[in-house]
C-alpha cells in the first residue's frame, strides 16, 4: 500500500487504546474508520489482500493487543456502517437488516421495539453486529446461526460485493466458514451488512435452565419475548 495514496479517512499511527474494550494501550500503524461499503471499495484501490497484514476490527470485545507495546504493524478495518430497518417482510418472517457496526445488544433490542421477536435469548452480548456470524454467537439455547438469513461483505481479491446465504456460511458450535478460512484475520473479506428472519410464528425459548429459574422467579408462566430478554439480562 503507498502511503503517500492513501485515501484521507486512512489514519496513521493510531491509537487503539479506546477502540478495545480492555482500555490496553495499542497502535495501528494505518487506521480505517469504515461508515460506508464505499469505503471499502476505495480502500481496494490501495490494498489487496496478502501485500500487508490486515485486521479487522468490531467492538473491540476481549481484545487483547501484543507485541511491542500493542504495536500492530497493519492495517486496522474498524467496521462501523450503521442502520437497520425492515428489508423485507412475508407471511411467514420478518427479515429485518443491520449494518455491520450496529451494537448487537442495542439492535437486538432494537427488534423487540418492533415487535419482532427471536433474537432475544441473545441480549446483552457485547460487540457488533458485523462480528456476529464469524463467532456464530449463542448463549441461552439459541446460536446467531438458526436466526440469520444472509450476509453482504466486501470481497478484496475480488473487489466486488458477495453474499453468503445460511447455508453459505457454514456455521457450527462458536465457528463459521469466515472463521475457518482466516478472512476475520487475513483481511480477505470485511461483512457489511447482515439480514436475520424472525419468524412470525414466534415460540418462547425457555430450554436454557437458568432462564427458565429465572422466569420461574419472576412468577412468569407464559413469557413473552421481552420477558425473556428481561431474563437473559
Amino acid at each position: 500500500m503507498d502511503h503517500a495514496e492513501l485515501p484521507e479517512f486512512v489514519e496513521r499511527d493510531a491509537d487503539l487504546r479506546r477502540r478495545n474494550t480492555l482500555a490496553l494501550p495499542g497502535r495501528a500503524a494505518l487506521y480505517a474508520h469504515i461508515t460506508t461499503p464505499e469505503q471499502l471499495a476505495a480502500l481496494a484501490e490501495h490494498y489487496a489482500p496478502g501485500d500487508r497484514r490486515c485486521f479487522v476490527l468490531g467492538g473491540g470485545s476481549n481484545l487483547v493487543l501484543s507485541g511491542t507495546d500493542g504495536h500492530f504493524d497493519g492495517l486496522v478495518l474498524h467496521m462501523a456502517i450503521p442502520g437497520r430497518t425492515l428489508a423485507a417482510e412475508d407471511d411467514d418472517a420478518w427479515y429485518v437488516r443491520a449494518g455491520a457496526g450496529e451494537n448487537w445488544h442495542d439492535f437486538v433490542q432494537w427488534t423487540l421495539e418492533q415487535g419482532w421477536p427471536g433474537l432475544e435469548n441473545l441480549s446483552l452480548i457485547p460487540g457488533t453486529v458485523g462480528a456476529a456470524p464469524i463467532q456464530n454467537i449463542g448463549a441461552y439455547g439459541l446460536e446467531v446461526g438458526e436466526c440469520l438469513h444472509a450476509v453482504t461483505a466486501w470481497d478484496f481479491a475480488k473487489q466486488a460485493v458477495v453474499s453468503f446465504d445460511r447455508d453459505d456460511c457454514r456455521f457450527a458450535y462458536r465457528d463459521s466458514r469466515f472463521k475457518q478460512e482466516g478472512w476475520h484475520l487475513n483481511g480477505g473479506i470485511a461483512i457489511t451488512s447482515v439480514v436475520f428472519r424472525l419468524a412470525k410464528a414466534w415460540q418462547p425459548n425457555c430450554r436454557y435452565a437458568d432462564v427458565a429459574q429465572e422466569l420461574a422467579v419472576r412468577h412468569i408462566a407464559a413469557p413473552t419475548a421481552r420477558d425473556i430478554a428481561t431474563a437473559v439480562i
